[in-house]
């Protein structure tokens, strides 16, 4: 994709764009997410055949969407690749809703997990909607943007963030340690809150009545007051937790915590009219956030997750270099859009630069990938 801006390259670069976005989030994030749930719930269970039938019906619905949406866009099979897609979520929803063993039902981290799916089925409201809006209205009106906005808003702040979060409670609950039940329940039903009311920071750009920023702004700061509690939470366990942890995974969890941090101030100062709209205007921002959570918070805590059972072997020179690469293109990305804002100086070479550093994020990930699939062919 950022190849696009140094030289001509014989391709449509929004059918690209879909392609990337839609094999990210589902090729990547929505199966490491399921494939957890499945081993921290259901490895005891027996109803592999029907879990197998499911993900096998997943991976063909996201090949399909990476070999048509290159070529088309949204378009007849994209779109036919897509809906099944849909489909099998609701069905991979049904599944766990159906199947959860009596006794996690009760538990704190399903809690999280139940209530994750939940905001994961929630945001496909966004993905119906394109369809009629694009058959109406046409992608240039706004309501297109905000069915898009809408569907990224529940999968990266509640499908994304609450599953992890109910994961980690998952390891915690395995320790000789008390979650202080009350504290949690604050925790939730706040997280719970601003969750919701945090979609209307997606819709400030369109300039809203007050009364929108004044929800925004109050999902933020709800969303601080809910992470203060909850890492409350994980204070009072970490002694005990880091000793089940390897030294890998600490780390990777520490950062990802770190830049969750962040993540929470962003979504806070753009709250604010003035930034609200600067986003709107400098895309940079908006790709750096996105990336942020995608590429750091997320992408770390699954990473180290997949590490700790065991369903991956990371390596510390090829996590170092994502590390790099990561942080040097988020820093490149911000950079752009703070030199437009305040007409800085540009980086000589950027997009050249940015293409390189880039390109360490997949190379790392690609040899990683491979390492772990020969050892599990010599295993």
């Amino acid at each position: 994709m950022r190849l696009f801006f140094i030289f001509p390259i014989p391709a449509d670069f929004r059918f690209i764009v879909h392609a990337h976005s839609h094999v990210a989030l589902l090729g990547w994030v929505y199966i490491a997410l399921i494939t957890l749930i499945y081993k921290l719930y259901f490895s005891e269970v027996e109803k592999i055949r029907s879990y197998k039938l499911i993900i096998w019906f997943t991976n063909i619905c996201v090949l399909g969407m990476l070999i048509s949406f290159p070529f088309q866009g949204y378009a007849l099979f994209s779109i036919i690749f897509s809906t099944l897609f849909l489909i099998a979520s609701y069905w991979m929803g049904w599944f766990i809703f159906k199947h959860i063993p009596i006794k996690f039902k009760n538990t704190l981290s399903y809690v999280c997990i139940k209530a994750s799916i939940w905001y994961m089925l929630i945001s496909s409201i966004g993905p119906w909607a394109v369809g009629g809006i694009m058959s109406t209205l046409g992608s240039a009106s706004i309501w297109y943007k905000l069915a898009i906005y809408f569907y990224l808003h529940f999968q990266y702040n509640g499908w994304f963030i609450l599953a992890l979060i109910g994961i980690l409670f998952y390891l915690i609950e395995q320790l000789p340690v008390k979650i202080d039940k009350k504290r949690f329940n604050v925790f939730f039903y706040l997280l719970n809150l601003s969750i919701i009311l945090s979609l209307f920071l997606s819709v400030l750009w369109t300039k809203p009545p007050i009364i929108f920023y004044i929800l925004a702004a109050l999902g933020a700061i709800i969303q601080v007051v809910a992470f203060l509690y909850f890492f409350r939470i994980i204070k009072s366990s970490w002694p005990l937790l880091k000793q089940k942890l390897s030294p890998n995974v600490r780390k990777l969890l520490k950062l990802s915590g770190l830049l969750l941090v962040v993540k929470i101030l962003f979504q806070l100062i753009s709250a604010l009219p003035y930034f609200a709209d600067l986003a709107f205007n400098y895309k940079d921002f908006v790709i750096g956030y996105l990336h942020w959570t995608f590429l750091g918070v997320v992408s770390l805590c699954l990473l180290a997750f997949l590490e700790h059972f065991k369903l991956i072997k990371l390596n510390g020179y090829l996590i170092s270099l994502y590390l790099f690469g990561f942080i040097i293109s988020e820093f490149l990305i911000f950079y752009n859009g703070v030199r437009l804002w305040l007409r800085w100086p540009a980086i000589p070479e950027q997009p050249l630069l940015l293409v390189g550093i880039s390109a360490l994020i997949p190379i790392s990930i690609g040899i990683l990938l491979v390492k772990n699939l020969t050892s599990r062919l010599k295993s």
